[in-house]
């Protein structure tokens, strides 16, 4: 299936959220090049920009630019970068754009399954590839794009389609996806959704974790543990960040609850969402500062 491009290493990918500044949301290159070397300070296996965490559907294309263009100054890290059509020629502007900035930094182009007809999927793929030689990371994840595909149609469409480097299981349950792309391809598979499944998506058969936990720290702990020792070992690894993990990914607001618990780890200067997301409730902020507290005091002893 990749014909010529590598597949994805496995491992921890972290996911960026876009900064943004003042009650006009303006971009904030700054605040965003803290965050991106912040990650490549961790270990990272590479970036994901421009994805849904990085609220990259609300951004104009000269944002877009400004944001590939400060992640690639800020830090020397493999990226994918994120799509945001359903539809090819879309898509392929959207690759092409990236490609221009990236080179071969781009280890993938992430792209949204935008059919369940495995042979739509397959040919809107196959040309996105053609088109521009990029590698694919295929994104099932349908809150986002509305389109639901079984595990056993999924794989029936990649295993015929020239370019796919990965692809990122978002689909729940994402355990059991994520063990039928394993059994059925020969690309890494990784899951998403803010790491909440992490632990069993590894035991069925993960590559690692590409989400937007603001815990990194937590992901690459997991994963660590996970290849050093086994379950035992990642589970009590993750075990003091799953509160947060599952405070975060509360429908309609985890992008608000981020973006915050990465202001106050001091990341970020402001934690705004851009319209249609939902701001972060004031009845949550008591909570969420518990949490955020809660997992630093534990980094700082151990």
């Amino acid at each position: 299936m990749t014909e010529g491009n590598p597949m994805l290493d496995a491992g921890v990918w972290g996911v960026v959220a876009t900064p943004f500044t003042g009650s006009t949301l303006e971009l904030d290159e700054p605040s965003l090049a803290r965050l991106v070397e912040h990650y490549a300070g961790l270990g990272v296996a590479g970036l994901t920009v421009l994805g849904v965490f990085g609220e990259a559907a609300r951004l104009a294309s000269a944002e877009r630019r400004a944001v590939l263009e400060t992640v690639l100054d800020s830090a020397e890290l493999p990226l994918v970068v994120g799509a945001t059509g359903l539809a090819t020629a879309p898509v392929i502007d959207e690759v092409e754009s990236a490609l221009e900035l990236a080179g071969s930094r781009l280890a993938g182009a992430m792209v949204q399954v935008n059919s369940a007809d495995p042979r739509v999927l397959s040919r809107h793929l196959a040309a996105v590839h053609e088109a521009t030689g990029a590698g694919l990371v295929v994104q099932d994840y349908p809150l986002v794009s509305g389109v639901h595909i079984g595990p056993a149609e999924l794989a029936t469409a990649l295993s015929s389609t020239p370019g796919v480097v990965a692809v990122k299981a978002e689909a729940p349950p994402t355990t059991t996806a994520i063990a039928g792309l394993t059994g059925a391809l020969d690309v890494p598979v990784f899951g998403g959704l803010g790491g909440v499944g992490l632990l069993d998506e590894l035991a069925a058969g993960s590559a690692g974790a590409m989400t937007g936990f603001s815990f990194p720290e937590g992901l690459l702990a997991c994963v660590a543990a996970w290849r050093a020792q086994g379950y035992a070992a990642a589970r009590e690894a993750f075990l003091p960040y799953l509160p947060l993990v599952n405070f975060e990914q509360q429908a309609n607001v985890a992008l608000a609850i981020r973006k915050e618990c990465l202001r106050r780890r001091g990341f970020i200067m402001d934690s705004g969402v851009r319209p249609p997301a939902a701001s972060l409730p004031g009845t949550l902020r008591e909570q969420l500062n518990r949490h955020v507290t809660a997992v630093t005091t534990m980094m700082e002893v151990d």
